[in-house]
């Protein structure tokens, strides 16, 4: 048998996160290492999803990482072939290309505690590694409902994710369900071009202003030449939206002046009072992840596209129907219907120290140490882990500061001379147990709403009930005191005689 290929660090997934930390891992002097992915290019979910429209609903200059700032940012708000172009510099500038590994698939990752070490089988070979970083992040597997009669429909199917670019749109009549932060982009984008558009909406999102503009040649120059502006634009990014987690998490009443500010966005756009009626939620706004579109709502009025209020129940030929009875026939379906964020598929391929899988691990429901480590499944951590994600600002901030934990355990390794650390089951469950008293005070538990935050038991196993800046204290060195120490075998007497 043909030795596998070992290195001291494997990474899974080549977005923000597995980028990132291969840039963290050539700054603390690891060069060992290879950034694994399934897809020919870097990108992530920003090269996944390059449907119309397609953008970020954070600011450019906060959607980025603060070691590579980009001076040339098109618009406040910037569209995904820029964050992809971006993405692509990042690889080139860091010299991240001799660790990448194109059309490698992690199709089994498991912890073999006798070699204290990671055995990785992946679709271009098997390999091991003393660590391994799961960067695949929570929106990268799209999530297509169950629906009856799906597989006969005599048109096209796709995700909004998987883009059907071959299928033309022009004259077509076109169904899109859903209306997450992917339908109200691709609703606009498509309305002008289809005969019929019809919008099927189990629950309205509240929508607001998207306060976007283009960043015109002067600022951009005024960036690049005097560094200091561009920091000073992204730290009062990043000041503003601290300041509005306070009644996300603490004092959701607060959310009431943001919620008349989103009903008259709506009354602007949406005349006729039925479908005013129909697009105006009753949940806390908040609850849900919180919308940025201008031109989402002129879209719905016009007179080619209906709204739906109702689930999509069955698929009855070439016809779409829903709850309430309703019945159109259409050339396309597009499902706007998210990701596995809960249950991520990477979950069901890793196995650690006891035999079981992260996903058995996990049966009732997500939870990691400071969002990066898991009881059980040694050197294993996580970017953009259990109860990392945000309702409101930056998750690269959150990346970066997982790569500081990240850093300090490969330190901490070296320090003790440990083969692995794994971390103690009491310290996962008291970390945990904090973050759930927090939470249920939360607008995202409390909002009257059902979200993709929430797992299938109810339980928010997704958001980060803090600052960012919390989190970055949080993560910013490993306590010895939360982790079982493991040390390397000993060799078996007269081995290798």
């Amino acid at each position: 048998m043909a030795e596998r290929e070992h290195t001291r660090v494997a990474v899974i997934g080549s977005g923000f996160g597995g980028l990132g930390a291969g840039v963290r891992l050539r700054r603390e002097g690891v060069t060992d290492f290879v950034i694994l992915e399934r897809a020919d290019a870097v990108g992530g979910t920003w090269r996944d999803n390059d449907y119309p429209g397609c953008a970020c609903d954070v600011p450019s200059h906060l959607y980025s990482f603060s070691f590579a700032p980009n001076s040339a940012w098109p618009r406040a708000f910037s569209g995904q072939p820029h964050i992809r172009a971006y993405l692509e510099r990042v690889a080139d500038t860091f010299g991240l290309r001799p660790h990448l590994r194109f059309d490698s698939e992690v199709l089994r990752a498991r912890w073999n505690a006798e070699a204290a070490h990671w055995e990785l089988r992946t679709t271009s070979g098997e390999r091991t590694a003393d660590v391994l970083i799961s960067a695949t992040g929570p929106l990268s597997d799209p999530k297509v409902p169950d629906i009856p009669g799906l597989p006969d429909f005599p048109g096209r199917v796709f995700h909004s994710a998987r883009w059907d670019h071959d299928f033309d749109l022009d004259g077509k009549r076109v169904a899109v369900v859903g209306t997450g932060a992917s339908a109200i982009q691709i609703v606009p984008s498509i309305q002008p071009r289809v005969r019929r558009l019809t919008v099927v909406q189990r629950t309205p999102p509240w929508v607001m202003p998207r306060m976007d503009r283009g960043i015109n040649a002067v600022e951009q120059w005024l960036h690049h030449t005097v560094p200091a502006t561009h920091r000073a634009r992204r730290g009062l990014l990043w000041l503003i939206r601290e300041f509005q987690v306070g009644a996300f998490v603490k004092r959701p009443e607060l959310m009431r002046a943001t919620e008349q500010i989103a009903r008259a966005h709506i009354r602007r756009a949406i005349k006729d009072p039925a479908l005013r009626a129909r697009l105006t939620p009753d949940y806390t706004i908040g609850c849900k992840r919180i919308l940025l579109s201008n031109d989402y709502y002129p879209a719905l009025a016009r007179p080619n596209t209906e709204v739906v209020a109702s689930a999509l129940t069955e698929v009855r030929g070439s016809r779409v129907v829903t709850a309430d009875g309703t019945e159109r026939e259409v050339d396309a379906i597009v499902f706007g219907t998210g990701f596995h964020v809960t249950d991520m598929p990477i979950a069901d391929r890793v196995i650690g120290a006891e035999g079981r899988t992260l996903a058995e691990h996990w049966k009732d429901g997500m939870a990691a140490l400071r969002g990066s480590t898991v009881d059980g499944f040694p050197n294993l951590l996580l970017i953009i882990g259990p109860n990392t994600g945000l309702g409101n600002s930056s998750m690269i901030l959150m990346i970066e500061s997982t790569l500081n934990y990240i850093a300090d355990y490969l330190r901490t390794l070296d320090r003790t001379g440990a083969a692995a650390l794994d971390a103690r089951p009491r310290a996962v469950r008291a970390w945990n147990e904090a973050l759930q008293r927090r939470m249920g005070r939360t607008v995202w538990n409390s909002g009257g709403c059902t979200s993709w935050y929430l797992d299938a038991a109810g339980r928010n196993t997704t958001v980060w009930p803090g600052t960012t800046a919390e989190f970055r204290r949080a993560t910013r060195e490993v306590r010895l005191a939360e982790y079982e120490v493991l040390r390397a075998p000993v060799p078996a007497e007269g081995a290798g005689v």
